[in-house]
């Protein structure tokens, strides 16, 4: 198939940190850093998503640190924080030294968290979704202040990563802090999104192009790589799409059918 438009397609993969020991799991990202991903993501959970809601996880982001040390090309990050968990100050703070171990290559992804069980269970509150972005807002501006003061900088603008789809204030969130815009929905709704977005670019005066948008491969927890719905969604503005890599087997099929597509359409 032609080119869909030469719009440069980046490819993350998203390695749970869960239903594994470390050793599985730095053997998975190196791995799938070895196929060829742009973007090594985990997540900012402290039980399992998946399988045994008591089985085995890790945190997030002392792997992160420690993945920056063992591997050499791909940029790291969560997919995506949840800022309520750790003071605002402090997370830019880890941001910038995980920034330095890897060389430049962290990314800032974040949100305002939903998995009522942690809160409760580590003692941060839950309130609303509406208190929790509001939340989410006011630390993104704590932590671009604090990277203005830390000694020494991150090694570069670390790019901030904002993952949701509501229209009335993470979007508005989106327009304002992201770099990258995360969302797991359909192409037709990503594009109404999308708009809705833009608009909000509009009213804070911000040029829409600056963002990048990201998207998983298919609706959520199914992991699709159906080649029409990729197309589909990089029609409609999509450019770094993430895919799940899941313990304890940490099958990479999937990430190998995502750059197979990419090679495919002339994307890379």
């Amino acid at each position: 198939m032609e080119s869909l438009g030469g719009r440069r397609v980046r490819v993350a993969a998203q390695v749970a940190p869960q239903h594994a020991t470390w050793q599985q799991i730095s053997d998975a990202v190196r791995r799938v850093e070895d196929l060829g991903v742009d973007i090594v993501f985990n997540w900012d959970h402290f039980y399992p998503l998946t399988g045994d809601p008591d089985g085995a996880h890790f945190e997030a982001w002392t792997m992160l640190a420690a993945l920056a040390e063992s591997t050499e090309r791909v940029e790291l990050g969560t997919l995506v924080n949840c800022t309520i968990f750790r003071n605002a100050d402090l997370q830019a703070d880890m941001a910038r030294t995980i920034d330095h171990i890897s060389g430049g290559r962290f990314i800032f992804g974040t949100g305002a968290g939903w998995f009522e069980r942690e809160f409760d269970e580590y003692g941060y509150p839950y309130g609303t979704p509406g208190q929790r972005l509001d939340t989410l807002e006011s630390d993104l501006h704590r932590i671009r202040a604090r990277w203005g003061k830390l000694n020494p900088p991150p090694v570069r603008p670390i790019p901030v990563l904002i993952g949701g789809k509501g229209e009335q204030k993470t979007l508005r969130i989106v327009a304002e802090h992201a770099d990258i815009w995360h969302s797991f929905v359909e192409p037709e709704a990503y594009q109404q999104k999308a708009a809705v977005l833009a608009r909000w670019c509009e009213t804070v005066g911000r040029d829409v192009s600056e963002i990048e948008f990201a998207s998983g491969t298919g609706p959520r927890g199914q992991g699709s790589l159906d080649f029409d719905y990729l197309d589909r969604q990089h029609e409609v503005g999509v450019t770094l799409f993430s895919t799940h890599v899941m313990g304890p087997e940490f099958d990479d099929s999937g990430v190998r059918r995502l750059l197979e597509w990419r090679a495919s359409r002339g994307l890379s």
